[in-house]
């Protein structure tokens, strides 16, 4: 599988390259934003490793021209910006994954094989369970047709969720990708924002989406048919 790196630190996109090659992909690498976007219309690229911050067009335009083209290519973000408003936003805008620097190689290339056996079909802005549908690009999402009011980092957690509809997402996983932090899994960080998720999105409603996995994590799936 052909792979495209868009990194303008000349150590960063090396080590991408040789380490990727060296698990079987062919990788190209852009150093900056025009490059990247004349690579991207002219190549067939099985995924995209992004950053946000590039010289002339940043990541989030580049994805942003992608999608307008419809361009659903599935698009990785590797990047510095660790805010949660960054990370709603390379959702927002179509990214399937976002990774913060420094990272694990091991955990990137998790990601990625994770991504690719997903396939493009997994990548609409519109994401549904049963009656839940969120509305990625607009930042909303709704259950039985009523608007729920959730803050930035839970609408990033129900994201990560609906993104992986059927998956059990361990507790570690869920703080990597919504605070960027490691801890024990028996921290209970997770599980209150959880709490406060689910009187939001299931409370008010007859069948819950939200499901607890004992000693794992959470799970969003529809079990009413079961």
């Amino acid at each position: 599988m052909k792979l495209l790196i868009v990194e303008d630190e000349p150590k960063t996109a090396g080590f991408l390259k040789k380490g990727l090659e060296e698990n079987g992909f062919s990788a190209d690498i852009a150093t900056d934003g025009a490059i990247a976007g004349s690579l991207i219309r002219q190549g067939s690229y099985d995924l995209i490793i992004l950053d946000a911050m590039l010289p002339g067009v940043d990541g989030w335009t580049l994805l942003k021209d992608m999608r307008l083209r419809r361009d659903q290519t599935p698009a990785l973000f590797l990047t510095a910006r660790d805010a949660v408003a960054d990370r709603v936003h390379g959702l927002e805008l179509g990214a399937d994954d976002y990774l913060v620097k420094p990272f694990a190689f091991s955990e990137l290339l998790a990601r990625i094989r994770t991504i690719l056996r997903r396939g493009p079909q997994r990548q609409a802005a519109t994401l549904q369970v049963a009656d839940l549908v969120i509305d990625v690009q607009r930042h909303r999402a709704l259950r039985a047709g009523r608007l729920l009011d959730l803050t930035p980092k839970e609408f990033l957690l129900l994201a990560l969720l609906a993104r992986r509809a059927g998956d059990v997402i361990t507790r570690t996983l869920i703080a990597e990708q919504v605070w960027d932090i490691n801890f024990d899994s028996g921290a209970n960080v997770v599980d209150v924002h959880m709490h406060r998720l689910r009187a939001k999105v299931d409370d008010p409603f007859p069948a819950r989406l939200i499901h607890t996995v004992r000693g794992i994590g959470y799970v969003l799936e529809d079990r009413s048919g079961a």
